[in-house]
């Protein structure tokens, strides 16, 4: 009889499992991965709610996908390992296409950005060659780290007098204001938002150190997402979505999405 009961209680455990095995597989959502510390693209609001840019492109695309939205704030550094492991679905934070070509599979790009050097207003660095002797802090894992491992930078790196690698840019701020650091390589429109009304205070050198382009990075094989979320950013642009969206974060036109162009023939 004991037996019976054993073989009993086993078999529903694994009906139970079955069951729940289904509505796990049949959860409906889209869980988008990025920094939470990357305005305007991710970022908590001021009502401590998740926002920007990117994160609003996500949210209509799973509207129209009829999926759920999850926002999933992740460390930069340990993106490949939540996108592997499945804990997210995709990255989606001005996530920089070069030098990551064959690491993804990727949508068209949809913004143009670049990296830049950020200093304090009365630094007296004006040019990258004022950089020679100076301690830069670049964000751990990132397009600007990246850039400034490039060989065509590599005479540009070799004359600091130390590269600090940071977490995130509220640290790389912190650092600048503290007096640890004499410059930041970040992205253009992260620093253009990070000093809105600070323009006493800092300044954006001219020189780019590299032009870049973002894109949707989803984990490389995975097709079939890529396609139904290029084909809603295809919409979107085409009914004026994106543009008005670039109006409400970014004070000037950068939309690089070939949807964006088309729709405008």
């Amino acid at each position: 009889m004991k037996k019976s009961y054993l073989i009993f209680a086993v078999a529903l455990l694994a009906a139970i499992v079955s069951v729940s095995a289904v509505f796990a597989d049949g959860e409906k959502t889209l869980v988008v991965g990025f920094d939470q510390n990357f305005p305007p693209y991710g970022y908590v609001g001021e009502d401590g709610e998740f926002t920007g840019y990117d994160l609003d492109l996500a949210a209509e695309v799973a509207k129209r996908l009829d999926l759920e939205i999850v926002y999933q704030p992740i460390d930069w550094d340990a993106k490949d390992m939540e996108l592997d492991s499945g804990t997210i679905d995709l990255i989606w934070n001005g996530f920089t296409i070069q030098g990551r070509e064959d690491d993804y599979t990727w949508t068209e790009t949809y913004k143009e950005a670049g990296q830049i050097v950020l200093v304090a207003a009365k630094s007296g660095i004006v040019d990258l060659k004022d950089l020679s002797g100076k301690v830069v802090a670049v964000q751990t894992d990132s397009a600007g780290l990246a850039a400034l491992e490039d060989e065509a930078n590599a005479e540009l790196t070799a004359s600091f007098k130390d590269l600090t690698i940071v977490p995130d840019y509220n640290q790389a701020f912190m650092d600048l204001e503290a007096g640890a650091v004499d410059a930041i390589v970040m992205d253009v429109d992260v620093a253009l938002f990070q000093i809105k009304g600070k323009d006493d205070d800092y300044r954006i050198l001219d020189e780019y150190i590299q032009k870049e382009d973002y894109a949707v990075g989803f984990k490389l094989g995975n097709e079939e997402l890529r396609d139904k979320v290029q084909e809603a950013l295809n919409e979107m642009a085409k009914e004026g979505f994106i543009s008005k969206l670039l109006e409400k974060y970014f004070s000037y036109d950068s939309c690089a999405l070939a949807a964006c162009e088309k729709s405008a023939e």
